[in-house]
């Protein structure tokens, strides 16, 4: 069961970076944030289809079925989150133009998601959060980082960072700027 458990946390994990970004795409119109929700719910049917397949066999095998239909359950429910938030991404994807009341409404937040690929010459890269202190010199917060077709959630201080990663980080619109100049290179600590 506890592998079970860890990709129902994957999944949650997953749905609730996707929201994030569908929203943060849609608000300032970001193809790339976009892309990177399709890419992700994606992921989430696979998932999803490893998930249902093992809840299959385990009951199949005399496993207990009611706790099978709830896994079950949990598992569409996530992997709907995940629709939903795809559907917004492919709002801006299609290029469809938003109604003005919906652009008001989204640009009451004063945060921005952004994403900036580590460059090799960036001073993130084989350093940990903690030891750039990211948060305090930009004032975005990473909330994933993607190695690969594998991502880390909610990274601490511990986390290292590694050149050809993809950090998505939270945080003011004024910070995104020196975030992606960082990552990339051309600006330093």
């Amino acid at each position: 069961m506890q592998e079970l458990e860890k990709m129902l946390l994957e999944l949650k994990d997953t749905s609730e970076l996707m929201i994030d970004l569908a929203y943060s795409s849609l608000l300032y119109n970001n193809h790339d944030i976009a892309e990177e929700v399709v890419f992700l719910e994606g992921m989430m049917d696979e998932l999803g289809d490893e998930i249902q397949e093992m809840v299959i066999n385990q009951s199949s095998q005399g496993g207990d079925v009611m706790k099978s239909l709830v896994v079950l359950r949990l598992q569409m429910a996530m992997e709907e989150i995940a629709d939903a938030a795809a559907s917004i991404a492919d709002v801006v994807l299609r290029g469809v133009p938003q109604h003005p009341v919906v652009q008001m409404s989204l640009r009451d937040a004063d945060v921005v998601i952004s994403r900036a690929t580590v460059a090799s010459s960036s001073e993130l890269a084989g350093k940990t959060l903690g030891d750039v202190k990211l948060s305090s010199i930009s004032g975005m917060f990473a909330i994933a980082i993607k190695r690969g077709k594998k991502y880390i959630f909610g990274p601490n201080r511990t986390t290292r960072v590694e050149a050809g990663d993809i950090v998505i980080a939270r945080g003011p619109e004024d910070g995104e700027e020196y975030f992606v100049a960082l990552a990339d290179g051309t600006e330093k600590l």
